[in-house]
């Protein structure tokens, strides 16, 4: 691996990218009140898809269950 010889030093953030993060943040910082009376407005289909696409941001992925990894296959209540 070839050494490093100029630009930033390692873990220096890029200055246009840092700019720009900011920029879109104080931007959006404004939009976000509006966003419930902009989807009320809308259609159901349409508000729904877009409620769709907003999840990801406020809830967590939820990842599928394998019944067949360390469960046991027999649920029948045992009498003791």
């Amino acid at each position: 691996m070839k050494e490093k010889t100029g630009g930033r030093e390692k873990g220096t953030p890029n200055k246009l990218t840092k700019e720009i993060r900011q920029t879109l943040k104080t931007a959006l910082a404004g939009q976000i009140e509006k966003i419930p009376e902009l989807l009320e407005q809308l259609p159901d289909e349409k508000r729904l898809g877009y409620l769709i696409k907003l999840l990801p941001y406020v809830l967590p992925k939820v990842e599928s269950v394998d019944m067949r990894s360390g469960e046991p296959l027999d649920f029948s209540l045992n009498e003791y």
